[in-house]
């Protein structure tokens, strides 16, 4: 158990000190996030160039969007908001806009990958997230394709599954999602010392507990650790969804294939995967 504490503090401490690359898509001021029209903004980096475009208001009420675009560094970003006009309209001839001046330096400060903070010009300083509009934390949120995959060449590992049935509630989780095959099972964790997280168990045939994660997802992408059924080995890990629930695949080429063996877990697939969700979460509590 000590040597697991360790390892959490090592990865915890090291990640500290790490850049954050921003999701890129569609963010929020989060405080807005009503479910009426408002105001938003896109992001994206490629290398070290940080992208804005926000679809934003004039004072009178009309629509308006600027964009930004420069080097962003140790986690932050500062640029000008500049405003644009004369473009080409729906059905008009190609021609290009112009830019009419700006709104003022956008600062942005970023504490992961989907959180942020921001300062308007004029305004002060608020909380900004991606915005996941389709994905909660119930349990159909985690099906489909997952490649999850321990970030260490000492001990390679990887899970490549679809997770597709619904399994039992744990007393902190939402419900397990299964793996075709019965023997791994992922659970959101809605309370408890995991709360915000995604836990997932690896059993044999028998039962046993052979590993387990616990990922921070956000849409198709996770990052957390990989742990032994011992807790004795802890590495980071990713997880990945390659395909929806409908088998569309979510990157750049890759389609859902049928290599996966296809059966209905059991009873008994969800009795042990139950326990060895259980099991890894209540280890992963006994280090809070």
């Amino acid at each position: 158990m000590r040597k697991f504490l360790l390892a959490i503090g090592a990865f915890a401490l090291a990640g500290s000190a790490l850049a954050f690359m921003p999701q890129a898509g569609t963010w929020i001021v989060t405080s807005e996030n009503t479910g009426q029209p408002g105001r938003g903004f896109g992001l994206d980096v490629q290398n070290n160039t940080l992208v804005m475009q926000m679809y934003a208001y004039e004072a009178n009420g009309a629509p308006t969007f600027y964009l930004s675009a420069g080097a962003i560094a140790n986690n932050s970003y500062a640029g000008q908001l500049n405003k644009y006009a004369g473009g080409q309209s729906f059905g008009s001839v190609p021609h290009a806009g112009y830019e009419t001046g700006s709104a003022g330096t956008v600062s942005m400060r970023f504490v992961s990958g989907v959180k942020g903070y921001i300062t308007f010009p004029g305004e002060e300083e608020k909380e900004m997230s991606r915005f996941n509009f389709d994905f909660s934390s119930s349990p159909e949120s985690l099906k489909g394709k997952w490649l999850f995959s321990s970030l260490t060449s000492l001990l390679p590992s990887a899970d490549y599954v679809e997770l597709s049935k619904l399994g039992s509630k744990g007393a902190n989780g939402s419900g397990m999602v299964m793996s075709t095959d019965g023997r791994l099972a992922c659970e959101n964790q809605v309370s408890g010392a995991s709360a915000g997280t995604t836990v997932c168990a690896r059993v044999s045939a028998t039962g046993a507990l052979l590993w387990g994660y616990s990922f921070t997802i956000n849409v198709n992408d996770g990052e957390g650790i990989y742990t032994n059924a011992a807790g004795s080995v802890v590495y980071p890990a990713v997880a990945r969804r390659v395909a929806n629930a409908n088998g569309v695949g979510t990157g750049l080429a890759l389609k859902s294939d049928s290599s996966e063996v296809q059966r209905s877990p059991t009873v008994e697939d969800n009795e042990m995967l139950r326990a060895g969700i259980d099991a890894f979460t209540d280890m992963l509590a006994a280090t809070n």
